[in-house]
C-alpha cells in the first residue's frame, strides 16, 4: 500500500501531466489571459481531492471569448462536463468554469475568468504564496496526513487544514475535527 506521501506525490505528478495534456496555460493565453495556477496544486498539498484550480485574468470580461477558450478544452474527449456561471454583474466579477477530465479516474478543473484590476485580482495567489512562506516539511506532512485521514464522505476546504496547522498548530486529525467543530466557518475561510 502506497504512503500518504507517495499518493500526494503521484496525484501532484499527474496533476501536471493533465495541465500540459489539455495545454489550459496556452489556451487561455490565446485570449490574452494572464494564467495562474491556484489553490493546493500551487502549493504542493494536493492529497486526495483531484482538485485543478485556475485563475485567469483578462481586461475585460467577454463571454464570447471565454467560451472559445473552453470549448478547446471541450474538444478532448475526457471532458465530460462543463458547467458555466456568469458573475460578471457581482462583486466577484468573474465567470466561473467547473470541468470534469475522466479516464481512469477523474479529476475537477475550476477556472475562474476574472477581471483584472477587480478585488479578487491576484487575492488567492497572495494567499497561496503566504501559505507557501509558512510551510516547513512538518508542517506540509502534518496537512497531507490530516487531508489523508479525513473520510471521503466529508467534505473540507482546503484552507481549513492549512489555517489549523500553520495557525493553531494542529497535528491529529481528531484536534482538527474538535476545532473546526468550534470555528465559525466564515472566519475558518479568511487566510
Amino acid at each position: 500500500m502506497m504512503s500518504f506521501e507517495d499518493i500526494a506525490a503521484n496525484n501532484q505528478k499527474r496533476a501536471f501531466d493533465i495541465i500540459k495534456e489539455l495545454d489550459i496555460e496556452n489556451v487561455f493565453k490565446s485570449i490574452n489571459a494572464r494564467v495562474s495556477l491556484v489553490g493546493s496544486l500551487k502549493m504542493g498539498l494536493l492529497m486526495k481531492n483531484k482538485d485543478i484550480d485556475f485563475h485567469v485574468y483578462t481586461s475585460e470580461l467577454n463571454i464570447e471569448k471565454s467560451f472559445s477558450a473552453i470549448s478547446k478544452l471541450a474538444c478532448s474527449s475526457k471532458i465530460t462536463n462543463i458547467t458555466y456561471t456568469n458573475l460578471i454583474d457581482t462583486d466577484e466579477h468573474c465567470i466561473e468554469w467547473h470541468l470534469v477530465y475522466k479516464d481512469y479516474d477523474i479529476w475537477k478543473i475550476d477556472i475562474i475568468h476574472i477581471l483584472e484590476g477587480s478585488y479578487y485580482d491576484g487575492y488567492f495567489e497572495n494567499v497561496a504564496n503566504n501559505i507557501i512562506n509558512m510551510l516547513t516539511e512538518e508542517k506540509r506532512r502534518t496537512i497531507l496526513k490530516l487531508k489523508y485521514e479525513t473520510p471521503d464522505d466529508i467534505k473540507i476546504m482546503g484552507v481549513e487544514y492549512y489555517k489549523a496547522v500553520l495557525k493553531k498548530d494542529i497535528k491529529t486529525f481528531d484536534e482538527f475535527y474538535k476545532w473546526r467543530t468550534k470555528e465559525d466557518l466564515n472566519l475558518i475561510i479568511e487566510f
